[in-house]
């Protein structure tokens, strides 16, 4: 396992951080959907301070995590559900 030391570069500031080679080619896109959201606010709003810029993009990363795991949630549910009908469908058949 292998680490890198990197520069990234978000918001015209630059984190340096250690990461697992595996990892280097997720974080630099990661880094850069994040400088994108902080452009498409910045054109949308006409906003310039990087720190509510930042915590923009942070609330809306936020909730499209919080979507995605009520996705899942539901997904789960509704395949619980199916597999309960299954069991009952074999029990009856028994």
């Amino acid at each position: 396992m292998t680490e890198l030391s990197i520069k990234l570069k978000i918001a015209n500031r630059e984190y340096p951080m250690k990461v697992k080679a595996e990892d280097e080619e997720g974080i630099r896109k990661a880094g850069k959907l994040v400088n994108e959201k902080i452009k498409a606010y910045r054109d949308q709003f006409g906003i310039d301070d990087n720190q509510d810029l930042l915590a923009m993009v942070a609330f809306d990363c936020l909730v499209d995590k919080m979507k995605k795991e009520e996705t899942i949630e539901s997904s789960d549910e509704i395949a619980l559900d199916q597999i309960r009908n299954i069991s009952q469908l074999i029990t009856n058949a028994i």
